[in-house]
Formats: C-alpha cells, structure tokens, sequence
C-alpha cells in the first residue's frame, strides 16, 4: 500500500533526525544553504567515495556519524537543470521518493545554487514524489513490511511559494491517484453501477452530476451505447458531470469519456491471453471523471462539462452480432462488423448527445480506443486526431508541457471512405488498415461542425511502462493533460 505521507514546509536549518537530501548538478554545484547544513566535508568525502559526478538521477548515500542530527545522507543528482522540460521535476520528485526507501523522516533541501525554483517547479517535484509513493496492492493479504508513514520535510528559501505550490500539487496528485485506483479495480468489483457510485462522489466537490439509466436511454435513442450492453447484465449508464467554475452564460468546454468496464470483445471474442486487461478499458472515462475531480478541486474558473458512457461488452443471447445495422441518437445506421470495435459506438451516442445538448466551444474524447495505436506510437505517446488544427496544437503543446505526449495522425476523405457500407450510412470496422485512423473517422461523422480532438490513449493509459514517478499498472493519463488545457487556454481571467 501506498505510505502515509505527512509532509511540512519550512525554512533551512538543520534537521532533527533521519535522511537529509541534498541536490548536486553535473557541474558539482550544491546550494550554499545545503552545504551549510549538511557540511563540506561530509560532502566532499562522500562525493569521492562514490566517485560522485552529479549525472541525472544517480546518487550517493551513506549513513553519518558525530555531531550531525541526521542520520544519513543522500546527495542527489539533477544533470543539467538548464534543460528540464516536459515532465522532468515530475521525475525529480518520483527519484527522491524512491531513494529515501525505508526512512521514516526524510529532510529534503529543495534549493539549487544559481537557480530560484518556480511555484511550477516545485509542484511538478512534490506531484512526482506523491506519485511514485503510490500503490496499488488493497487485495494483497502479505504486503511488504515497510513503514506505515513517512514524514516529510520540504525546507526551501521561500516557505510562502512552497507552500501554494503544495496545495497545488495536492490537489493534482490526489486527482491522478483517484484515476489511477479507478482503472486498476478489478471489473468484478468496478462495474457500470459502481463506476457510477465513484462518479456521484464528486458532487461532495460541488459537481453537479446527473445520471441516465437504460429506460432513459432507451427513450431518447442511444441505441449505439445500448448495443453494446444488450449481451451483460450490467445496465449502460450516461453519466454527466457538470463543473461550473465560470458565468452562466459562458459555453463549456466537453470533456467526452469510453467506460467499457469489461471488454470481452462480444461475439467477435478477444483472444485469452491478456484480456485480464480490459478492465481497463474504462481509461478514458476515468480520465474525465479524474479531470473534473481536479477542476472541482481546484476551483478552476471555468465552465466544463464531461459525459461518460458506461457499459460492458459481454457475450450472451442477446449480445450484438456482426451484421446488425443499427441507427445511432444522430439519426445514422451503423453496420455492425465486429463487436469488438464497440468503443466508438459508445463514443457516437455520447459525442452526439453532448454536442447537441451543451452546444460546447469545443470537444475532447479520450478512449482506449485501438490496439493499432500502440502499433504505430508505441506507448510512449497517444495518438491525436482532430477536425482543428488549433485545437490539435493546443493539445500538442499541453502534452510537451506535461509529458502526457500526444501525436498527431491523419484525417482525410481516403480514409473516411474506408467505413462506407454497402448497406447502411457506415460500418463500425473496416479491418486492421489503419484501424486507428478509421476508427476517428468514424467519431468525426458525430461531431458535426464542433471543433473536436480524439485521444486514443489505449497505449498510453495501462500496463505502460514504470517511469520515475508511476510504478502503476494504471498511469492516469490525460488528467494532468486535460487540466492543462483548461488553465492554459480557457480559463476566465476577469
């Protein structure tokens, strides 16, 4: 389980017991307040016996005897801060978290020589360390024994700044952490009508949410998200999560969210091996709930709305079968040809009710949509498309700024050709062609005019690779994302 973290901010000065962390760049530069505190010649000695350079990210420890009050002493080094960038105060902070191990007190002298840390960059170093402390092991009857809590000590030259910048941090952290449990239940004990209780949550926030069951889905035509819940017991849900941080009359911005709890694939059945892992195919709708959870948090001044559809994909006697045709809650027949592609039929009934029911400024789903996505990105981005070229170099832009990378990949008239039906409007999947392309181009025929991007994020927000500052099987993609596009560029000022 995640350790307790009790974290103060205070001023330098010499620590009480424990680990004390310092920070050395590439050049061997270590702030003066730093070096006061822990002293030069303890410095210098353990800098030559481990034949200390300061390269990012390695570091040194020993443990100290005399008259200093800590216990150890962790140089870490940072490289050449000069060029930080992206996410890397998110991975300073996630290294720190992981070197302090088993300490139960740790004193952490957040100061550079030459450099005065922004409010930013010391966020970024506290999110990360909140990051990398989290865990995801409730089920686990025999945990590692480690300490119950860690107390933190945060010393810096500017208790004010710090202090805001905590709060910050705070709010971010405990928002992907939120996400991040979301996505690693398991789906026997996260189904629709759980995933809906977790939702209902926010209204403690001061989100309004409000819910659809299947009657009423039944009755205003999202008959695309009910195929997809015709073969599971589980009943579909639209779930909208209403956050209004700015004027009445301002138009939001849609945040659109696939929360498939489980996705056997239907009839057109997924292979065995790996399929434990659809139950994470909900990641797009975790990452909008997350987002507005961190909106609320944060009282962003701004006006956002975001709906999730919520089903499972099963099969049973009255699954959907290849061959169906089907009319969406646009008006559009859809050719079912493999009921494994049901993310975008959940996806078309949620976009379209979103644009024709809060007439937003602009839209942005998220979706582990397509496995052809991590074929041609990998896990290291997710893939963008979009109708605006504005919109699409926003998000470019906010991705670089927060790691959560995204890449743009091609739109056209070749490619939404490819979905064409002999026998209705489209077809849900075309084959493996360009399977993530098609698959946006079938979301485009939704959206109407609407500046809108999609993110399939099916590489990017399970099983990803552990980095500095996630060790999760769930990253919570696109939190952190979706909030910078609203700080950055639709936030009001007045």
């Amino acid at each position: 389980m995640s350790v307790t973290l009790i974290t103060e901010i205070a001023s330098v000065s010499q620590p009480a017991e424990g680990t004390l962390v310092v920070f050395m760049d590439s050049s061997g530069q270590i702030a003066k307040s730093a070096i006061e505190i822990a002293g030069e010649s303890l410095i210098k000695h353990l800098i030559k016996a481990g034949g200390f350079k300061g390269e990012r990210f390695k570091y040194v420890a020993n443990y100290v005897s005399g008259k200093e009050n800590f216990e150890r002493l962790i140089l870490l080094g940072i490289g050449n801060h000069k060029k930080f960038h992206s996410d890397d105060w998110l991975k300073l902070g996630g290294v720190c978290c992981s070197v302090i191990d088993d300490a139960a007190c740790a004193t952490i002298i957040l100061e550079l020589e030459g450099h005065m840390l922004s409010e930013d960059e010391i966020s970024d170093f506290i999110c990360g360390f909140r990051l990398r402390n989290y865990k995801f092991d409730k089920y686990k009857n025999k945990k590692r024994e480690k300490k119950n809590n860690l107390k933190v000590i945060l010393q810096t030259g500017n208790i004010y700044k710090a202090e805001r910048a905590f709060e910050c941090a705070q709010k971010l952290a405990d928002s992907v952490i939120w996400t991040r449990d979301l996505v690693n239940e398991p789906a026997n004990i996260l189904g629709t009508e759980e995933f809906v209780t977790h939702i209902q949550e926010l209204a403690d926030i001061g989100v309004q949410v409000d819910l659809f069951n299947e009657k009423e889905l039944e009755k205003y035509g999202f008959s695309a998200l009910l195929s997809v819940a015709r073969g599971s017991k589980r009943p579909a849900r639209i779930a909208v999560m209403h956050w209004a941080g700015s004027k009445k009359q301002d138009r939001p911005v849609a945040f659109v969210g696939k929360g498939v709890v489980f996705d056997t694939g239907g009839i057109s059945l997924k292979p065995a091996e790996n399929m434990g892992d659809m139950k994470g195919d909900m990641g797009g709708a975790a990452a909008v709930a997350g987002a507005i959870h961190l909106l609320a948090t944060r009282k962003a001044r701004a006006n956002v709305v975001g709906v999730v559809g919520i089903v499972e994909n099963m099969p049973g006697g009255n699954a959907m079968r290849p061959g169906d045709i089907i009319t969406s809650l646009s008006g559009q027949t859809i050719e079912i040809t493999n009921t494994d592609a049901e993310g975008r039929l959940v996806l078309a009934d949620a976009l379209c009710f979103t644009r024709e029911r809060f007439n937003p400024v602009l839209m942005v789903d998220l979706a582990t949509l397509t496995g052809a996505i991590t074929v041609a990105l990998g896990q290291q981005y997710a893939g963008l498309f979009s109708n605006n070229d504005a919109l699409a170099e926003k998000l470019y832009t906010v991705g670089n700024l927060t790691g959560e990378r995204l890449w743009r990949m091609p739109l056209s008239e070749d490619y939404d050709t490819m979905i064409d039906s002999k026998v209705a409007d489209m077809r849900n999947s075309s084959g493996r062609l360009a399977g993530s392309v098609t698959a946006a181009q079938f979301l485009q025929r939704f959206v109407s005019d609407t500046p809108w991007a999609h993110l399939d994020i099916a590489g990017t927000a399970m099983g990803v690779p552990e980095n500095e500052y996630n060790e999760s099987w769930a990253s919570g993609f696109g939190v952190r994302l979706l909030n910078r596009l609203i700080s950055d560029y639709h936030e009001n000022r007045d």
